[in-house]
């Protein structure tokens, strides 16, 4: 597996791997990133933006299997918000999500003092890995958030990365 900065090519195939994943915990519901007006330009969208990237996975025959994205958080100066960690079945469970936040949050530190997220409490895997990488869970979003449907957020101090 490879990591790469996403390119225009790779936008439909990541934005086809979020929305499966989505409807497979019946998660294609307003309030969630299903709707994000940016799913099907990601790579222009987070080109736009100051100290923002999105990254995807791809495997030996250079097919994208997964991404995650870091993009500053609403208005709160020194914040950043990792977002749409998603894989694809058949890459599950080979680190790949922890990889894909290792380089996000590397490029978060370099930015950042915080690094954000929202996400569900259904979603075990994912909000284990998150405690496991640092991340402590708060009682309530921060302000600004766009995500109604979440229930679990995450905030992680960037200080202390190795």
């Amino acid at each position: 597996m490879q990591i790469r900065e996403i390119e225009e090519k790779d936008n439909q195939t990541i934005e086809r791997i979020i929305k499966r994943s989505l409807e497979s915990f019946n998660l294609n519901i307003p309030g969630t990133a299903y709707f994000d007006p940016q799913l099907s330009s990601l790579a222009q969208y987070y080109k736009e933006q100051s100290n923002a990237k999105y990254w995807v996975a791809v495997n030996e025959q250079d097919e994208v299997v997964g991404g995650v994205g870091i993009a500053p958080f609403g208005q709160e100066p020194g914040i950043c918000e990792l977002q749409k960690l998603y894989i694809t079945p058949e890459a599950q469970g080979m680190g790949l999500s922890k990889d894909l936040m290792k380089v996000a949050l590397d490029f978060a530190k370099e930015h950042y003092s915080h690094c954000y997220l929202e996400t569900l409490k259904k979603l075990q895997a994912a909000n284990f890995l998150y405690i496991k990488l640092g991340f402590q869970q708060l009682e309530r979003p921060l302000n600004g958030s766009e995500h109604n449907a979440t229930d679990a957020w995450f905030i992680k101090d960037l200080s202390f990365l190795g």
